[in-house]
């Protein structure tokens, strides 16, 4: 039985129901595909759920606001993802509403790169591309034993040139399917149980005991810290202040408290001084207090946010406040959101 057979034969067994696997749609084939990059299928399934609910078809996410798009995506992360979702859907319409049917085509919209064009075109329109995510890098490298490391040109090549020789040309959306669920369920980063796996005779990283080397990722560069000291104002009506925050660099589009950048923690009198040399700050009479003595630590691809949320009462009302409910409402960050809910929980 061919590489091939083996593999679809484990996937007609053992593949999980999923939504956008009955489907032939390829506005719900791409958006699943853009919500489950980084994310797991339990985590996603649930966004993916909302997202067709909320906007059926191409042409009613593309006339959504940014700003609904980026509130409904919250809490998955990575929200270029989601800006870059509402722009390839105003692309899309741009075309007559109608999805590009190529490889070549789909590559040309905002955000699609060599996995989401692949994976589209040959589950929509059954378009012989390989796909090659995560989990087809890591079962082909334990399988044929490659040790190039797949985050280098030299390794992308290596595993687009093996993936394109092993595609079922005849039926591409199945082998497509089955390589990638492989890897997602029987393939497993850690602790496969390779007992049952269907290639362990043939498998290198099996025969050589390499299964926990494979595949090879070169470490990237260490993250940078950042620290950040949040000012979460309250007025006497109960109102706060949040910015967006600049439509380019981290968290684009996404709503925060004003922040003071220092080179570690602040004390009580470090913090006022600074706060004083804001532009927006008014000369307000207030008092502060930290609500969190040590940081709390978030960690991005490339950075490493250590948090302070100072609350800082002021005596009177700011023209740019907003009720707390109101704020709630904003497309946040998972920081920001993760702080609101602890300490507003009554107003959830």
């Amino acid at each position: 039985m061919s590489f091939q057979q083996q593999l679809i034969k484990w996937y007609d067994i053992h593949k999980r129901d999923l939504p956008w696997r009955s489907t032939q749609d390829p506005y719900r084939i791409w958006l699943s595909e853009v919500i489950l990059q980084q994310t797991r299928v339990n985590q996603g399934l649930p966004y993916y759920n909302r997202f067709v609910e909320t906007y059926p078809t191409v042409r009613d996410l593309a006339a959504a606001p940014q700003e609904d798009v980026l509130k409904l995506w919250q809490g998955l992360g990575y929200y270029s993802r989601a800006r870059n979702l509402h722009a390839a859907a105003q692309q899309v319409v741009e075309m007559g509403g109608i999805f590009p049917d190529s490889y070549k085509d789909l590559l040309k919209l905002k955000g699609v790169g060599d996995y989401t064009a692949a994976a589209i075109a040959s589950f929509a329109f059954h378009e012989a591309v390989p796909v090659v995510d995560g989990n087809v890098y890591r079962v082909l490298s334990r399988i044929y034993g490659i040790s190039t490391a797949i985050n280098v040109t030299a390794g992308v090549k290596e595993f687009k040139n093996l993936a394109i020789r092993l595609m079922d040309h005849n039926q591409p959306h199945v082998y497509n399917q089955a390589i990638m669920e492989f890897g997602a369920m029987q393939c497993v980063p850690r602790n496969p149980d390779c007992t049952v796996c269907p290639f362990k005779d043939d498998c290198m990283a099996y025969k050589d005991q390499r299964i926990e080397e494979l595949p090879v990722k070169i470490k990237k560069t260490k993250a940078k810290n950042l620290h950040h000291h949040y000012i979460v104002l309250q007025t006497p009506q109960d109102k706060t202040l949040l910015q967006e925050r600049p439509q380019s660099g981290i968290w684009a589009g996404l709503f925060e408290f004003p922040f003071i950048e220092s080179d570690g923690a602040l004390l009580s009198v470090e913090f006022r001084d600074k706060l004083q040399e804001q532009e927006w700050w008014s000369g307000f009479r207030f008092r502060e207090s930290v609500y969190n003595q040590d940081p709390i630590i978030h960690k991005l691809s490339h950075r490493k946010i250590h948090a302070y949320f100072w609350i800082v009462e002021i005596d009177q009302e700011i023209e740019e406040g907003i009720t707390i409910q109101q704020a709630f409402q904003k497309p946040l960050h998972i920081l920001m959101h993760r702080f609101m809910s602890s300490f507003w929980n009554s107003y959830l």
